[in-house]
């Protein structure tokens, strides 16, 4: 095939972030909410994976299967924020009003461009790529490996879909009145052992999706390897955020926190009074 006529699928996928970097940053300014981005983040990944398998006439072992297992992890994250409310009016996530009272007017706005409509953006790019050197490299068979990773994909979705339920169940009780043994956060289930479980699935996913990528190409040396690692980064930082603000409004998460691994799960670590109630008595 054309050089030219290869780089096709990628100039359009260039073309469509572009578009959206440009339409949630004015969205933004019209409507003075900042999720827009949160909004369109399960489905441009699925759209920007199907414009490589397209371009193989969907004929494509490898891309039709990284398609497949891509729109599955779209369909759980979309129905996953649709029923938290944020395709609703005032469905803006809380984290943005603070971050905005926290910094001068100017500097909020460039904030909104670079990083809300920007940095986000390109990240949803940057992790659908792998997609594109399995284009590229599609003349490499499909193999067991290609398979395993698949398959780890669509594990690690099953366990991000069991966490974000717990999660989900625990603020229904918690909204409702009903008994949450007077926890104020969810320390139980998947969250006993990670206070990040979803965030760990999620990388997770996109991590064993780049090994997809890397298998075909024959090589981890590719763009799209930082796709997985500033998603990380973007984590990392509403981990911090997020948990700044829970310190601040619940006394017991930081004991919490000293106890429970961030993200990857792990058993709990034992506290002073653990250790006191282990000791023999005389």
């Amino acid at each position: 095939m054309p050089y030219y006529s290869s780089m096709i699928p990628l100039v359009a996928s260039v073309w469509v972030l572009i578009a959206s970097v440009l339409i949630t940053w004015v969205l933004s300014l019209i409507t003075r909410e900042y999720s827009w981005v949160d909004r369109i983040w399960s489905i441009l990944p699925v759209l920007y994976v199907w414009i490589f398998a397209g371009a193989t006439g969907f004929t494509d072992l490898r891309l039709m299967l990284m398609a497949s297992v891509v729109t599955l992890w779209g369909a759980r994250l979309t129905f996953n924020f649709a029923r938290k409310g944020g395709y609703g009016r005032g469905g803006q996530d809380y984290r943005w009003g603070i971050l905005k009272k926290r910094m001068p007017g100017p500097a909020f706005q460039v904030f909104d461009l670079l990083f809300i409509a920007g940095f986000q953006n390109l990240v949803l790019w940057l992790i659908a790529m792998p997609a594109y050197f399995a284009y590229q490299h599609r003349a490499t068979p499909f193999g067991l490996l290609d398979v395993v990773l698949l398959v780890l994909f669509v594990a690690a979705l099953v366990g991000e879909t069991i966490a974000d339920g717990q999660q989900w169940r625990f603020h229904l009780r918690k909204h409702s009145g009903a008994a949450t043994d007077g926890q104020p956060f969810l320390t139980r289930g998947l969250f006993r052992l990670s206070r990040h479980p979803n965030y760990f699935f999620e990388l997770t996913q996109w991590y064993l999706f780049f090994g997809v990528g890397a298998v075909a190409a024959g090589t981890v040396l590719q763009f799209s390897a930082l796709g997985p690692l500033l998603l990380t980064v973007v984590f990392i930082g509403s981990t911090v955020f997020t948990e700044s603000i829970s310190r601040g409004k619940y006394p017991d998460y930081e004991e919490y926190r000293r106890t429970t691994s961030a993200l990857v799960p792990w058993f709990p670590r034992r506290t002073s009074a653990d250790v006191v109630k282990a000791e023999p008595t005389n």
